[in-house]
């Protein structure tokens, strides 16, 4: 039985993942973890989404379950996550990040933690999407340079990086399989007199509005015919379920740095 504590509880994510440990068999909820202002903290972690006491303590810092050695899975924000992270390397415990909008700079640290303690770290944790990975991988090598390629994504206003980092990820995919660097044929949004599209460009549209969980596109576009690989997603336990699922197998592993695309032995 994987022991797992949850970070950032109390928001529409964090309960989500909180949910989805208690449902999924082989998964134990430790506890959860709340901001120091937030009132919640002293409740039981089931209690936020239902599911009556469950023994799960919800408070303010990951120090209360150094003991229990858990699973931690971290949706947060980027300054909170690598704080966390720094505290799973000291405790030695294994760290799933779902936390998108990363610096380069920033990476390198998730990738140092990795040396210590199994990290899993991923845009995007639900199966589908890590299905589309490899859907887009061999499109874009059918394809070659024959198409002209977009990456839709749609989102929830509350979300505050764009493009998502699974669109970003997308957009790595197809630039890799055409060898591609994404960093210089990359084109965010576009306004005013542009000019022809280079055939080389990778296009990336961003949409935030109500409550939209998550939905990408990528269009390839050719002359006469188009195909659009696409996933949307209803529900957050989508992602939940997956980072539990990553949870469990991140227990069994040695240090060491990995994708959701390792978990599904894709």
């Amino acid at each position: 039985m994987t022991g797992i504590v949850i970070v950032g509880a109390s928001g529409r994510m964090g309960r989500a993942l909180v949910e989805a440990v208690i449902e999924t068999e082989g998964a134990t909820l430790v506890g959860a973890t709340v901001r120091p202002e937030s009132t919640l903290s002293g409740t039981d972690a089931g209690e936020l989404v239902g599911k009556g006491r469950m023994n799960a303590r919800v408070v303010n810092s990951l120090d209360a379950f150094a003991d229990r050695q858990p699973v931690v899975i971290d949706f947060t924000t980027i300054e909170a996550t690598l704080q966390h992270l720094a505290w799973c390397v000291s405790n030695a415990v294994p760290c799933v990040i779902g936390t998108t909008g990363f610096s380069a700079q920033q990476e390198a640290v998730i990738q140092a933690a990795s040396e210590a303690i199994p990290v899993v770290y991923a845009p995007n944790f639900s199966v589908g999407v890590n299905v589309v990975f490899d859907l887009l991988d061999r499109a874009a090598r059918v394809f070659g340079d024959s198409v002209d390629i977009e990456v839709l994504e749609a989102h929830h206003r509350h979300k505050v990086d764009a493009p998502s980092g699974t669109a970003l990820a997308m957009g790595r995919v197809v630039a890799d399989a055409l060898d591609r660097d994404l960093e210089k044929v990359a084109v965010y949004g576009r306004e005013g007199q542009t000019g022809a599209r280079p055939r080389e460009q990778i296009g990336f549209v961003t949409v935030r509005a109500g409550d939209v969980v998550g939905e990408h596109t990528v269009l390839f576009a050719a002359d006469g015919e188009r195909v659009e690989i696409t996933h949307k997603a209803s529900s957050r336990r989508t992602f939940a379920n997956g980072a539990v699922r990553a949870a469990i197998w991140a227990s069994q592993q040695n240090a060491g740095l990995y994708s959701m695309r390792d978990v599904l032995g894709l």
